[in-house]
């Protein structure tokens, strides 16, 4: 029989929450917007910082990342040839960002620079539900390509999040899936969450989505 110590589980997600509470407090100070991606691996969540980082500029934002990755800086590499601030934050055995990380990753950033910073969570769409970073929204990122059946499989990744992003839309008819399917299954498990339809190869519906973000 396995034995599972409760109290110290607890301890470990009050401790993590004290955390990125002190982070969205510091990020607060210096006038700093932050943003957590969650999705999958090759959903989109750099794609996202791709394409939202030049629309922000052009209302007068300046972006800033945080690449979060088990392990490698591949993204961190992508999102550095955007020439924003950013940090490449490697979790090595974790399946997730946690608060702790995130703030070290802050520490390497001029947050005077920054006006919205994402959060690029590690490709998984278990592990990072139950660790609270600082952001003040989640979004995450899912693609047709993993299935229509992928929001029914994750349904708690989609009750924590306020903002969720059906990608690949163009490739649905190509691999058989039904968005419409994907977007029923995330009003049920979170009737409140704004959804967003985009073809990040394209730039069709970043736009809209921003104001989201933004708002």
């Amino acid at each position: 029989m396995h034995h599972i110590d409760v109290q110290i589980e607890k301890d470990v997600y009050a401790a993590n929450d004290r955390l990125a509470a002190a982070n969205a407090a510091h990020l607060k100070e210096h006038g700093v917007r932050a943003f957590d991606l969650l999705g999958a691996i090759g959903s989109g969540k750099t794609s996202l910082i791709e394409r939202l980082s030049p629309l922000l500029k052009e209302r007068g934002l300046n972006a800033g990342a945080i690449a979060g990755d088990v392990y490698g800086d591949d993204d961190f590499k992508r999102i550095v040839a955007l020439d924003i601030p950013a940090v490449n934050a490697n979790t090595g055995t974790e399946c997730h960002l946690d608060a702790h990380l995130v703030e070290h990753a802050i520490d390497h950033l001029a947050l005077d620079d920054i006006d919205v910073l994402f959060i690029e969570n590690v490709g998984n769409m278990v592990c990072p539900t139950d660790f609270a970073l600082g952001a003040e929204k989640r979004i995450v990122v899912v693609s047709s390509t993993e299935g229509d059946d992928v929001v029914n499989k994750h349904p708690m990744m989609f009750r924590g999040c306020s903002i969720g992003v059906i990608n690949k839309v163009d490739l649905a008819p190509l691999v058989g899936c039904d968005l419409d399917r994907m977007e029923a299954d995330m009003r049920r498990y979170n009737p409140e969450m704004q959804i967003f339809r985009t073809n990040m190869k394209t730039g069709e519906g970043m736009a809209a989505l921003l104001d989201a973000v933004l708002k």
